[in-house]
């Protein structure tokens, strides 16, 4: 069955391109298309750009541009894929490419939270189908019959009755001169042709073969070095700098003190910064900037207990930020004290401190995870050009429209004058949410009165990085005497937030249901990690889901669906935010493909589920130990994320969660010693390698017409708990203390 939309006049505008005759169609929309400004031979030399918009030449070919920043989720290639669908032309004939920021004509213009394609579906969609019906209209007139009698496909509009034939970029100068519809009818998902396929990434090419498409590629004329210092430890601060001997140094140009943020400036949340005051080192070489750095003479003071903004994922709240100098031992025993004095009732269902008191026994775990560093392949960097009248930023962002304010402000120059150009990150993962180093970049250039462009090191990253937070959960169970679940009950916090989801699973599924949760203060610097919050509260829930389920004799699937049945036909409360039904669904999908009642000889197997990001997904981890450590055979993965726009990129994402997941819950951890991160490059920090990875990898997609509900995150948490199963299968030792591989040693 169709369906229709009705866009306003604001929503769609149509305009002649002067010199092409071209066909031009601007959309406002949530995560869509922009106008290309690349030229090309056989494309109009000139076009008429408005607001987000395709664009369709006179030789039938069709520019897209995506304003969402691409940091490998390919929504380059899968949101393009959209308006190609609506349209009916050939994929071969769509040329995509990377728009420039514009927050006069688009909003949301980030990556993050899983969002790019679930909000951009009906408006790319409703763009195609309102420039096909144009396009239609325009060939009615011409042939002189009924629009109803027309059909496309492939770029052309078909009268089967009499057998013509002709090409939209034949029909594009008049379908330009007529009035945009009101309503158009959008394809039944039984009609998609591209949609739902594969298609290969559109940077891939050029990617493989070296193309200057990072932010650390980029070069500019005149362009100068700059690289920063910061405080040895978290906890200090800049007490003096000795900087002239540095400046007579070979290469280098300038050196001074300078503030990111100055002091009084209320941050959005995207600004999120490690330490205040910072030195710059300016030169006309890394190498030189380099050997600059080495030889500073800076001196360096513990910072006091103050009022500030701490941080929390999203938004900051006004709190104290404790002075001295913080380790991960300390931080263990202040979150374990604070689970026990300070946690506060989030959610409550029925009884449940009654039902503990009288339970025949009780089954109580704690669970820790370590802080994390994104370590991104890309380290940070950006290139500015700030002058009086304009500010140049280049490089690579996940939140260009947030980070265009905080510049404005910076800079002081007006937004109009502020111009973010994205360029491919190599990488992100919440990191580059944070666009601390475009502002700095930016405060450098307009200091030196030069284009510059800042380089961080792997050291300068892992050092004062923006990390995962470190967490905490303690779960109970309360069981009867006829081996029953009574109760339920979780307690969750962290440094310097709680990961706690309330409203998930199980609650909705047990009769007495209790949620508690806390936070300790820091002055470690933490933001939003890949799946935030939910990277450890879901591994923690399902290793306790499992080890709950042996406790009652049941099969740990089974146990689940069989909670998840209460909550569908019974449920408990009303603000319960999973589909019981979908919940299951990828379930017993990854029952039936794993084959779980069939486990192979030697193999030990492990599973986990969630829902997380508006998606659920299921996995069984299969593994062998192999001189006492795991070697992981398989992966079955089964998602269940609305349609599919892109099988091919779909599922590159949940392989990329399922190997980065298990390095993190196997091996990753940024201990902290005397506000120093211990590890300060990846020669100690370890992340996953090759020979870790799984041997086979296998995603399965819930078959749906339900719109797309995001996949960049909810393939990541439910690994951990996978992974800990799994390891308890074959080892017989529970797993509560990310890395895991650690708390193998440690426990001998």
């Amino acid at each position: 069955m169709s369906t229709s939309h009705n866009p306003s006049r604001r929503f769609f505008i149509k305009s002649t391109a002067i010199a092409g005759g071209g066909l031009v169609i601007g959309f406002n929309w949530f995560a869509g298309c922009a106008p290309s400004t690349s030229g090309s031979d056989d494309l109009p030399k000139e076009w008429f750009e408005i607001n987000a918009f395709l664009k369709i030449g006179e030789n039938g070919k069709v520019t897209i541009m995506s304003p969402n920043p691409e940091i490998g989720q390919n929504v380059k290639t899968s949101m393009p894929m959209l308006v190609a669908e609506e349209l009916d032309v050939d994929w071969q004939q769509v040329l995509v490419e990377q728009a420039p920021l514009n927050t006069s004509v688009f909003t949301r213009q980030l990556a993050g939270g899983s969002q790019s394609i679930r909000q951009g579906w009906v408006s790319l969609r409703t763009a195609g189908a309102t420039a096909k019906h144009m396009l239609k209209q325009a060939a009615a007139e011409l042939m002189g019959v009924p629009l109803e009698e027309l059909t496309t496909e492939n770029g052309i509009v078909s009268h089967e009755a009499s057998g013509r034939k002709i090409g939209y970029g034949e029909l594009a100068s008049k379908a330009a001169t007529l009035p945009v519809p009101e309503d158009v009818p959008l394809k039944s998902v039984k009609d998609f042709k591209i949609i739902g396929t594969s298609k290969k990434n559109v940077d891939g090419k050029k990617i493989v073969t070296g193309k200057p498409l990072f932010g650390i590629d980029y070069k500019a004329e005149g362009m100068k070095i700059a690289m920063i210092a910061h405080p040895p430890a978290f906890g200090m601060r800049l007490k003096s700098a000795s900087l002239e001997q540095v400046k007579t140094m070979p290469g280098i140009l300038d050196a001074f003190v300078f503030k990111t943020y100055e002091d009084g400036y209320e941050r959005q949340w995207s600004d999120e910064v490690s330490f205040a005051e910072l030195v710059a080192i300016v030169g006309n070489s890394t190498w030189e900037v380099m050997k600059a750095k080495k030889s500073l003479d800076l001196a360096w003071e513990e910072i006091p207990a103050v009022d500030g903004q701490v941080k929390a994922f999203i938004t900051p709240k006004n709190g104290v930020i404790p002075s001295g100098l913080e380790s991960s031992e300390d931080h263990m025993k202040a979150m374990e004290l604070a689970s026990k004095t300070i946690a506060t009732v989030v959610r409550k269902d029925g009884d449940p401190e009654a039902v503990f008191k009288k339970a025949a026994r009780i089954l109580e775990r704690t669970y820790t995870a370590p802080f994390l560093a994104h370590n991104t392949m890309e380290p940070m960097n950006f290139f500015a050009d700030v002058n009086a009248e304009r500010a140049i930023l280049v490089g690579p962002i996940q939140t260009p429209e947030f980070m265009e304010k905080s510049a404005s402000a910076r800079l002081g120059l007006p937004l109009e004058k502020i111009d973010i150009q994205m360029t491919r990150m190599g990488g992100g993962f919440g990191r580059r949410l944070y666009g601390h180093f475009l502002v700095e970049a930016g405060v450098i250039s307009q200091k030196v009165g030069a284009p510059v462009k800042l380089v961080y090191s792997r050291e300068d990253d892992m050092t004062s990085g923006v990390y995962r937070p470190a967490y905490h959960a303690t779960y109970r169970a309360a069981i009867g005497s006829n081996n029953e679940l009574l109760a339920f009950h979780v307690n969750a916090g962290g440094i310097p937030e709680t990961p706690l989801m309330a409203d998930r699973f199980p609650a909705g599924a047990v009769d007495h249901y209790l949620a508690e949760e806390w936070s300790v203060a820091s002055n470690i610097s933490v933001g939003a990690f890949r799946a935030p919050r939910s990277n450890f509260i879901a591994g923690a829930e399902q290793a306790f889901l499992d080890e709950l389920a042996e406790e009652l004799g049941q099969d740990p699937i089974e146990f689940r669906l069989s909670l998840l049945q209460r909550a569908k036909d019974k449920p408990v409360g009303k603000n319960n935010d999973y589909d019981p039904e979908r919940y299951a669904g990828v379930l017993k999908l990854v029952r039936d493909k794993s084959n779980w009642a069939n486990s192979a000889a030697g193999v030990s197997r492990g599973v986990s589920a969630y829902f997380c990001h508006n998606s659920y997904v299921a996995q069984v981890l299969e593994l062998h130990m192999e001189n006492d450590r795991p070697v992981i055979d398989r992966v079955v993965s089964a998602v269940d994320c609305g349609i599919v726009v892109n099988k091919d990129a779909a599922i590159n994402m949940t392989e990329g969660s399922i190997v980065d997941g298990i390095g993190h819950a196997l091996y990753s951890e940024l201990p902290i010693k005397d506000g120093k991160p211990v590890h300060t490059n990846l020669n100690t920090y370890q992340l996953i390698r090759h020979k870790d990875a799984p041997k086979k990898i296998e995603v399965h997609f819930v078959e749906s017409e339900i719109d797309p509900t995001g996949l960049g995150e909810p393939p990541y948490p439910p690994i951990f708990g996978a992974v800990a199963n799994a390891l308890y299968k074959a080892t017989g030792q529970r797993y509560y203390h990310q890395p895991f591989i650690k708390e193998r040693k440690l426990l001998g």
